[in-house]
């Protein structure tokens, strides 16, 4: 049973610099991919209640309310599902946002991704920290009790004391759940092409990612990028993600997990539109257990808590402590992983390491 769905919206006003996602700027294509999206829902959904929808994007706010509810409207929930939506925070209004909560949407997550309004300018984005800070008091105005917000480090000209300002302002607004990102520059970007100057090095901005719980003390650290008030706001919807759950993916780009099969719909949006529901699904993966294995342990190793070794050896039939010996004795002896009740978790050291811990893993 499949009770968690994506919804990706592929539209923004402009293309962010730095940004990897699949969107697209003809905003006059809306109309027409909303019903295709309502669509391809009628096809695939099997009527199951879902305790989790996440509309992402792109820029999932630029659809009129009027068009978000004929998308929550196809689906069935449970009595308390999480139902989140993604917002740019330029021209967002409290009228808007009270649209959203009387759709019963319970989750925002806003992109921020810095309070400096030189560097917003810089990487492209249409906003400035007035637009992040109205549009928070408007969604507690609105109704809403559980906002994310999304924090990019390591940006253009961004120093250290930058990025501290930044987290000093996420806990004066009293949000209950941030994401943070380290600039990663990606194919296919504006950045790609054209490198920005002043990027912090690495050791910068590994300095950025160790202070973020060192000033968000209050906050529940429970995802290598993942911070929540307390376990109650933690992303129930990603979650299921780290958890290895199954999930659909409706619109285009978008990527589904059902049982051991990945699917990827198309990237082109003409295709999206105009070819039968059936043919969307242009990459389909039955994925070995060996495969998903190794993707539990990786996901898992996220999860601050760590992994599960009794869920891992009763799913794969395997006997974990036996099979990663060698690789637990030297991390466990350099101090980079430790023992839980459950299993085993990075250290706060082997955190700052993980991409080259979880390689012996995997590789």
């Amino acid at each position: 049973m499949i009770n968690y769905a994506y919804i990706h919206i592929p539209f923004c006003k402009t293309k962010c610099r730095y940004c990897a996602f699949i969107s697209y700027v003809n905003l006059n294509l809306i109309d027409e991919y909303v019903n295709k999206l309502l669509y391809e829902i009628d096809f695939y959904y099997d009527k199951k209640p879902l305790k989790t929808l996440y509309i992402g994007g792109g820029t999932p706010s630029l659809l009129t309310i009027n068009q978000i509810e004929k998308i929550i409207n196809k689906f069935n929930f449970i009595k308390t599902p999480e139902i989140t939506i993604e917002l740019n925070p330029d021209g967002i209004t409290t009228e808007y946002l009270k649209g959203l909560y009387n759709l019963h949407v319970n989750r925002l997550s806003i992109g921020a991704q810095t309070f400096n309004d030189k560097i917003l300018k810089e990487i492209g984005r249409n906003h400035t920290k007035e637009d992040i800070l109205k549009t928070v008091d408007s969604a507690k105005e609105a109704g809403f009790k559980n906002i994310s917000l999304d924090l990019i480090y390591g940006l253009p000209n961004q120093t250290i004391k930058d990025f501290i300002y930044d987290l000093e302002i996420i806990k004066k607004i009293d949000i209950e759940h941030l994401s943070t990102y380290g600039l990663k520059i990606e194919d296919k970007t504006y950045y790609r092409k054209y490198p920005p100057k002043n990027l912090p090095d690495d050791d910068k901005q590994r300095k950025m990612y160790e202070i973020i719980p060192e000033i968000l003390e209050d906050f529940y650290h429970y995802e290598i990028s993942n911070f929540a008030k307390n376990k109650n706001f933690i992303s129930k919807h990603n979650m299921n993600y780290w958890n290895l759950e199954p999930y659909y993916g409706f619109g285009v780009s978008a990527s589904g997990f059902e049982g051991n099969v990945r699917y990827k719909n198309t990237d082109n949006i003409k295709k999206y539109l105009t070819e039968p529901a059936s043919n969307l699904r242009e990459e389909i993966i039955n994925t070995e257990k060996k495969d998903l294995e190794e993707e539990m342990i990786f996901l898992g190793f996220r999860k601050i808590e760590g992994i599960d070794v009794e869920l891992i050896n009763k799913k794969f039939n395997t006997d974990f402590n036996h099979k990663y010996k060698k690789i637990l004795d030297k991390y466990i002896n350099s101090k980079h992983i430790e023992k839980t009740g459950k299993g085993y978790k990075l250290t706060k050291e082997g955190i700052l390491l993980s991409n080259y811990i979880l390689c012996d893993f995997l590789c």
